[in-house]
């Protein structure tokens, strides 16, 4: 079966710090959730040649296509997961690091989204095996901030570091909202200032450049959480024709490192 390995930029899973994954997907047949030789040694080779002195969890995410009912998907998800942990234990990866182990159903397919249609449910009928790494000391990059600064010029970034999300969601967290508090006063006092807020993920396959909401279940994550932080700046009364949103997908990284790539960020527009 296909599998890929991918870096994952992207705020969530309520940590305190960013965090660098690596993703490993297991594809399966329709209806089912038995493992191959072949699949086997994949997901193992996977987790044993990645550097364990960085190792810090692993989760494990069963999802299948959108044919079906919900309550049968979500009993063949988990047994899915389930398939993989019991695969990973008994080939020596201790149990303790499986973090998570989690049917999450079936991904729905957007309604236009006709042509190559089999493939594309054959894409999600797998299982994302995600090595949480601990994080590689931060670099600087000119033009990139933390916060806003007196004095900015067009196209400075300001990377907001603690905006961090759950897998999946684009609901604002209590940290999130307590950076966005700092930064909403701040554009308060730098009234001049024009921004688009730009949301980035990267736990998609090269083929799909956006990732899944499970609120919605829609391939709009990137876009919903820049809207998220759009409406919530509005409500702490940044005027909105100061601001714009815009969801890129997976389709900026910076090549600073993933780390960069892990983010929600206000590019200036107007200073």
């Amino acid at each position: 079966m296909m599998r890929f390995l991918m870096w994952i930029p992207l705020f969530f899973c309520g940590m305190l710090h960013a965090q660098e994954e690596l993703v490993y997907s297991v594809y399966f047949e329709f209806n089912k959730y038995t493992l191959d030789e072949n699949q086997g040694n994949g997901v193992v080779n996977f987790i044993k040649t990645a550097d364990s002195t960085r190792i810090e969890s692993i989760q494990i995410y069963g999802y299948t296509d959108d044919i079906g009912k919900d309550a049968y998907n979500f009993k063949l998800s988990t047994n899915r997961a389930n398939t993989i942990q019991e695969k990973l234990v008994k080939s020596g990866i201790k149990n303790k690091i499986i973090v998570t182990i989690e049917g999450k159903g079936r991904i729905l397919i957007e309604d236009d989204m006709v042509e190559n249609l089999p493939e594309r449910r054959s894409k999600n009928r797998r299982v994302d095996v995600v090595i949480n790494l601990k994080p590689l000391p931060k670099i600087e990059i000119p033009g990139f901030f933390t916060n806003i600064q007196k004095n900015h010029t067009v196209g400075d970034h300001i990377y907001l570091e603690n905006l961090l999300f759950e897998r999946g969601s684009s609901k604002l967290t209590f940290e999130a909202k307590t950076q966005l508090d700092k930064i909403a006063k701040l554009l308060m006092k730098y009234k001049t200032l024009e921004f688009e807020i730009q949301g980035h993920v990267c736990c998609t396959p090269p083929y799909q450049k956006e990732a899944i909401d499970l609120a919605t279940r829609k391939r709009h994550l990137s876009q919903n959480r820049a809207e998220a932080v759009f409406k919530y700046l509005a409500f702490k009364k940044i005027a909105k024709k100061r601001m714009t949103f815009k969801g890129y997908g997976n389709t900026v990284p910076l090549g600073k490192g993933s780390e960069y790539d892990r983010r929600v960020e206000l590019v200036i527009t107007k200073a």
